[in-house]
């Protein structure tokens, strides 16, 4: 016994007639689409760098020059203390302080020499 379908013939009928259909849009829809067209798109800004958006966040360039001034005074104090302040290392410590910057006394130089 077979079966047929005859809903599935009419489908089919259905779906031939609709490829031979060209579907035009409604001039309403054409008038929408060509005014939506002829508008101009907003201009977008290029983002700061990411260099620009640190210095920004810091506080601008004010703020970068006091940072860069604090660095620098103290590598200076880190490298020639002022008298007081060697005293008062040593006196929290209990030994003398001493800082020297030969490569001799560092261990790191011993690795590198010849020999």
């Amino acid at each position: 016994m077979t079966m047929t379908n005859p809903p599935d013939d009419m489908l089919s009928d259905l779906f031939a007639q609709a490829r031979k259909l060209t579907p035009m849009p409604d001039d309403a829809l054409i008038a929408r689409v060509l005014a939506d067209a002829a508008r101009p798109l907003p201009v977008r800004h290029p983002q700061p760098s990411v260099w620009a958006q640190l210095r920004a966040m810091i506080g601008g360039w004010p703020a970068l020059g006091g940072l860069a001034t604090a660095t620098v005074a103290g590598i200076w104090i880190g490298i020639a203390p002022p008298p007081l302040v060697a005293d008062y290392a040593a006196a929290l410590l209990d030994e003398p302080v001493s800082l020297g910057l030969s490569p001799e006394e560092f261990m790191i130089a011993g690795e590198f020499s010849d020999g």
